[in-house]
């Protein structure tokens, strides 16, 4: 039986004969290296010409009435008109074709408890 030394791992012969096995991935390393440092130092001139971050009093300020509260509340459609007339688009009271108005009954409706809630949900309905 042979001895696993040196030679029976790799042979002189391929060694020898390994120069450009050798030298390709040494360029191909520098290239990519030097590409790497150009791509660098050219995003560091594109972003000294960007202007900078805004200023303290760039930044937007709150009104002087404070800041501005959401509204919660029930709207309901406005009604259409029952006299068998037509509204054109001028006679329409909001931008667009569904106006709505504030709700007379501003509780919010719940469902009921026997209901399920929604179709699908797993409940077992209203029986």
């Amino acid at each position: 039986m042979e001895s696993f030394g040196r030679d029976a791992v790799i042979p002189h012969e391929v060694v020898a004969g390994s120069a450009p096995f050798v030298v390709g991935p040494l360029v191909v390393g520098l290239l990519l290296t030097a590409m790497l440092v150009v791509a660098v130092w050219w995003g560091m001139r594109v972003r000294s010409r960007e202007p900078g971050p805004p200023r303290p009093e760039d930044q937007p300020r709150l009104p002087e009435t404070g800041a501005v509260h959401e509204i919660s509340e029930m709207r309901e459609p406005d009604e259409m008109p029952h006299d068998g007339s037509v509204l054109t688009p001028h006679e329409l009271r909001s931008a667009g074709n569904m106006s709505t108005r504030r709700a007379r009954d501003q509780k919010r409706r719940r469902w009921s408890r026997n209901s399920s809630g929604g179709f699908g949900s797993g409940g077992l309905g209203s029986h």
